[in-house]
């Protein structure tokens, strides 16, 4: 045990740490609000474009084709779309998606190529084995469509050109604050549920036409598709620092709660030892002492 002066200098160094870790996890509960709102809000729009399409494609336009739904007679070559945090301290966040990215690579048959969504971990990213083919670096902790609308430009230009024949979105699957699941959605060729290609309720009219709405609620589809998956990945990344540095909060607690016992311990065994000392301290020889003469 150390000396009470060395105890003092180390429960003063935790509980600094400790301030540091609060801080991070207001900040990160903050930005998990805000991010979770958008999130909320962009499926609701997205469920409601996925309906609407699945019923237009159902309708009279069953026979309609589009170049990003027709799946290809052979894939030749196979994108994910890795997608990770900006920085670390959120647990095991962005090590679990890229160990299941890692996985989906060494399992798949066929060639592939990756597209990284996220500045974290460049130098790890690049050490794991990945086909690296390009990365977005620049997006935010709160990212909008603005940003969002880059990486699903660049995806559906690399699936036109013929570079890739399908594309998968790897991250990290929102299921509650203290859950985060690695998880994937295939994005090209798009597939629409069996039961979101029902009779439709509605009689639609088209201005201008038919296949110009159809296009254009194809590429709303795609867009709002990435937006969802990139926000998802961000309320994921906060959840999990929230997680971490409240863990780490409630460990620095428990390490001041225990240095200041050791405190105690010390501060007693000092006063023992000051005690037992001055005890075996030998006394200091007695003078001697004058007897009064005989009386003759």
């Amino acid at each position: 045990m150390g000396s009470m002066r060395e105890i003092r200098a180390r429960i003063k160094s935790v509980k600094n740490t400790q301030q540091i870790t609060k801080t991070m996890k207001m900040v990160a509960s903050a930005k998990l609000r805000r991010t979770q709102k958008g999130l909320n809000g962009i499926r609701s729009f997205a469920e409601s474009s996925r309906h609407i399409l699945g019923e237009l494609l159902a309708g009279e336009n069953a026979g309609y084709d589009n170049r990003f739904l027709l799946p290809r007679s052979e894939i030749k070559r196979v994108c994910y779309v890795l997608f990770v945090g900006n920085r670390g301290l959120c647990g095991v966040y962005n090590h679990a998606v890229l160990r299941y990215a890692q996985e989906l690579v060494q399992a798949e048959a066929r060639p592939c190529t990756v597209v990284v969504c996220g500045s974290w971990g460049k130098d790890i990213i690049r050490q794991s084995g990945l086909p690296v083919q390009h990365t977005f670096d620049a997006i935010s902790d709160a990212p909008g469509m603005a940003e969002a609308l880059p990486v699903a430009d660049y995806l559906k230009r690399i699936y036109l050109s013929g570079q890739v024949d399908e594309i998968h979105l790897v991250y990290q699957q929102f299921c509650s604050a203290l859950q985060q699941v690695p998880g994937q959605v295939q994005l090209l060729p798009a597939r629409l549920d069996a039961q979101e290609q029902e009779e439709p309720t509605n009689d639609y009219i088209f201005e201008p036409d038919a296949r110009s709405v159809l296009e254009n609620m194809v590429q709303l589809y795609l867009n709002n598709m990435v937006f969802s998956v990139l926000l998802e990945a961000k309320v994921s990344e906060q959840a999990s620092r929230m997680t971490a540095m409240s863990a780490a909060t409630d460990a620095t607690g428990e390490l001041i709660s225990s240095l200041s016992l050791g405190s105690i311990y010390a501060l007693i065994a000092l006063g023992y030892t000051m005690v037992y000392g001055i005890a075996r301290r030998p006394l200091p020889p007695r003078s001697p002492r004058l007897s009064a003469a005989p009386t003759p």
